[in-house]
């Protein structure tokens, strides 16, 4: 069994209860030491049920803590920067959950003070860890698919549910370009490269009476830096759709794969493959493999998959694509956060 030599200690216990799991690997370094939420139901509740005794509904407390190392940030989307932040110039690494920030300018803003500190930060894209999504990049990689000719990807979910179990949704609210379309935009830019341009399309969907602010549901039209071309599909006021709530579709010269689903060309007939996986409720797989990799970076000293300048680029991406829709035009995307 591994020494759990580094501590993590998480704000909220939404999405960030997933990391709990971390303590029953013996094969990891991580180990959960403090949580903070200001549900203090649910943080007494998680407390008791995995013996931590370290529990405060004040972030700042935890992010202080000496026997903390890395801290998780769960929290609703436009607290993201500030308690990232905070970990930061505590000399905390951080792991945050998607969206990384809601706006460009906190997005500059945490790229610097990441350079800065030259403390690791990870942003928690969990489709990066999704192991069909895993597949399809490999078989791009691998140039099994040929030269990719066009990709699109899709995230689409009925928020009423999830409205009843997080009210913060509607009462801030909750911007779903950053917060919903950051998923599907993320994988484009996984598989085609930095974005040059976006031309958007959006709607309020007057599905539910609680959100009525902004849009909810988008068309994104992205053109990629290498000449590439893609869309993205995010909508959360539709009534529970039958299909996907995450997917991609990747369409190369050579083949295609749309999820689980890959189609070759060398092969007569032009049979249509599975890839299958075993099945894994919510996203505790993802989250688990992303530690293992944050881990890794962190002894090894590498880059995170998704870090900070990368979860920027979507930001960026995010950000134009609220200009174009307001605008009615397409709309460069700046600015430009790729390694000096």
């Amino acid at each position: 069994m591994m020494k759990k030599s580094l501590g993590i200690g998480i704000i909220g216990l939404g999405m960030g209860s997933n990391l709990l799991q971390v303590n029953r690997n013996p094969r990891s370094r991580l180990e959960v030491r403090a949580l903070c939420d200001i549900n203090e139901e649910r943080l007494e509740s998680l407390g008791r049920e995995w013996g931590i005794r370290n529990l405060t509904t004040n972030y700042k407390e935890l992010v202080e803590r000496e026997d903390i190392d890395i801290v998780g940030v769960y929290t609703p989307d436009h607290l993201h920067f500030e308690h990232c932040s905070a970990a930061l110039k505590a000399g905390k690494h951080v792991i945050c959950t998607k969206p990384m920030v809601t706006s460009v300018e906190d997005a500059e803003r945490l790229v610097r003070l990441v350079e800065e500190t030259g403390l690791k930060f990870l942003v928690g894209q969990t489709c990066r860890f999704n192991l069909t999504f895993m597949a399809a990049k490999k078989l791009c990689d691998d140039g099994d698919l040929g030269e990719i000719i066009f990709a699109e990807a899709h995230y689409v979910h009925d928020m009423r549910p999830v409205f009843d179990a997080t009210p913060w949704r509607y009462q801030a609210p909750q911007d779903f370009m950053y917060g919903g379309a950051c998923h599907p935009i993320d994988l484009l830019i996984w598989f085609l490269g930095d974005v040059k341009e976006v031309f958007t399309y959006g709607v309020k969907s007057g599905m539910d009476e609680r959100y009525t602010l902004l849009e909810d549901d988008f068309l994104i039209n992205l053109k990629f830096k290498n000449g590439k071309i893609g869309r993205v599909l995010a909508a959360y006021g539709l009534v529970e759709p039958p299909i996907p709530m995450l997917g991609i579709g990747i369409y190369g010269k050579k083949g295609s794969i749309v999820n689980d689903k890959v189609v070759f060309d060398k092969i007569e007939g032009k049979p249509v493959l599975h890839l299958s996986f075993p099945s894994e409720r919510g996203h505790g797989g993802e989250v688990m493999r992303y530690l293992r990799h944050f881990e890794d970076c962190i002894i090894n000293d590498r880059k995170p998959l998704v870090d900070v300048r990368e979860g920027a680029k979507v930001i960026a991406t995010c950000s134009a694509s609220w200009e174009s829709l307001r605008k009615g035009v397409p709309v460069e995307v700046k600015p430009d956060f790729s390694e000096n």
